[in-house]
């Protein structure tokens, strides 16, 4: 069945008869609204994660606070939690709005996970925590600690023991191997990370740096996940973080919106159905953003939004839940290459797991093109100092996309008439670990790419 419904979307592809393919296909930024989008209260109870289990995440990641604080330093003036803070970019929605000919929007704050400690990107939430359950699964089945216990023994000898005994292995693109290599090889793992084509020499290099074992692949990131998988099932004592189907992962970045919620409150902002809060999320295989969606859609119900943004090479998400096949379908199959500057988005073959359960909750999805993400760095360090890679300014043209919806559109998405009084929210995902020539040649490229002209959407 599924067979036949892929040879059906190739058809339409090849065919140009489909407007959605016609337009993905030709890589034109596009905006995606979701129709089975529907009220979250109806749906809440017949999800198969709950709000105790985000509860759960938030209470495993408390318990490590006093670890990460004593063995990473950094960390030791937040007590050990791993957070971001919340950047208000009223000078880059002005820049933004003018390149793109819309209005500004009242309210533009960037989430800077580009900024959270150790890893550098929103990576350090989810892949943490899937590194902390697995770690205290093993020193609680191995009567190391209780859960009453002040974890900071994590960081002894005893703890170092137990888990050199034991491997870890991951596949990537980039920024889940950080988070996973660093903190796994700190603990005492041996850890294996899969890498694939799309990943940056220097996400390579600091991991070796770190004692990880890094295995490069000629090929994209479904390549690099199957290996790895294979690598595990084969390696007794062996954990495999799986980035296409893990609640562990998953529920890591749900814990995100709790503590978003509190900080607009420090900042005084309301979130309610007449001030909605939109939040545009970059998004690869789909697990950091369902994450935190389904995180924020615990935390505010439908007064929040949820938006995911992609590479117009890569729109893997959009794909999948536009054709309902999930990840019976590829960007590949459709003629894309899935080659993005993107490196954190460059998947083919997105999650079911998070697709599925997007289904009730996700308002929308767009593209961005390459030469838009390359501007979009620059107009951010020019005008809020921030440093962030490409992957992490791709919700910037969220807030363009929504000025520019019909209201037939707003109304479907619940925020017509709301749209003044909306806090827009963009999750910057990483960036602040880019090796500075690096950055360079982003910059480069973006203010080329701002010296071209004023630009659609795209």
């Amino acid at each position: 069945m599924a067979d036949h419904a892929l040879d059906h979307w190739q058809t339409l592809a090849r065919a140009g008869t489909d407007p959605l393919l016609r337009a993905l296909t030709q890589r034109e930024a596009t905006f995606w609204v979701n129709s089975k989008r529907t009220m979250f209260e109806s749906v809440r109870d017949t999800l198969p994660l709950r709000a105790a289990d985000i509860d759960e995440a938030a209470a495993r990641l408390e318990r490590f606070a006093p670890y990460f604080a004593q063995v990473f330093p950094e960390t030791a003036a937040a007590g050990g939690i791993i957070e971001s803070p919340l950047h208000r970019a009223d000078t880059l929605s002005f820049a933004a709005a003018q390149r793109w000919r819309v209005s500004a929007p009242a309210s533009l704050w960037i989430k800077c996970d580009s900024h959270l400690p150790i890893s550098g990107s929103i990576k350090a939430r989810g892949g943490f925590h899937e590194v902390l359950l697995h770690a205290e699964t093993l020193a609680l089945e191995h009567g190391l600690v209780a859960l009453a216990d002040d974890y900071a023994c994590f960081a002894t000898a005893a703890f170092k023991t137990l888990f050199a005994h034991h491997s870890i292995v991951v596949g990537s693109t980039g920024n889940l191997g950080l988070s996973i290599g660093i903190l796994s090889a700190q603990l005492g793992f041996k850890v294996t990370v899969h890498m694939s084509a799309d990943a940056r020499h220097w996400k390579k290099a600091l991991l070796r740096e770190k004692g990880v074992d890094v295995v490069e692949h000629p090929s994209d990131y479904s390549v690099a996940v199957a290996q790895g998988r294979e690598e595990a099932l084969a390696t007794p004592r062996c954990h495999f973080v799986d980035d296409e189907d893990s609640t562990a992962l998953f529920l890591g970045y749900a814990v995100a919106a709790r503590r978003l919620a509190r900080q607009l409150d420090a900042e005084g902002i309301r979130v309610d159905a007449e001030h909605p809060l939109i939040v545009y999320l970059p998004c690869g295989v789909g697990g950091g953003p369902g994450g935190v969606a389904f995180g924020l859609k615990h935390a505010f119900g439908d007064a929040v939004h949820c938006v995911f943004a992609e590479p117009t090479s890569s729109p893997c998400m959009l794909l999948g839940m536009a054709t309902e096949l999930h990840n019976a379908i590829s960007v590949q199959d459709i003629g894309l290459d899935n080659l993005t500057c993107a490196d954190g988005l460059a998947v083919g073959r997105p999650s079911a797991f998070v697709g599925t359960l997007m289904e009730p909750m996700l308002d929308a999805l767009y593209t961005v093109s390459d030469e838009e993400l390359y501007a979009l760095v620059a107009l951010t360090q020019k005008h809020e100092k921030l440093a962030l890679e490409p992957s992490a300014v791709a919700g910037l043209p969220g807030f363009a996309h929504l000025a520019r919806a019909d209201r037939a559109t707003l109304d479907t998405l619940g925020l017509a008439g709301h749209l003044a009084k909306a806090t827009h929210l963009v999750w910057a995902t990483g960036g602040s670990m880019v090796p500075e020539e690096q950055m360079r040649e982003y910059l480069d490229k973006g203010r080329a790419a701002l010296s071209r002209a004023e630009a659609p959407i795209a």
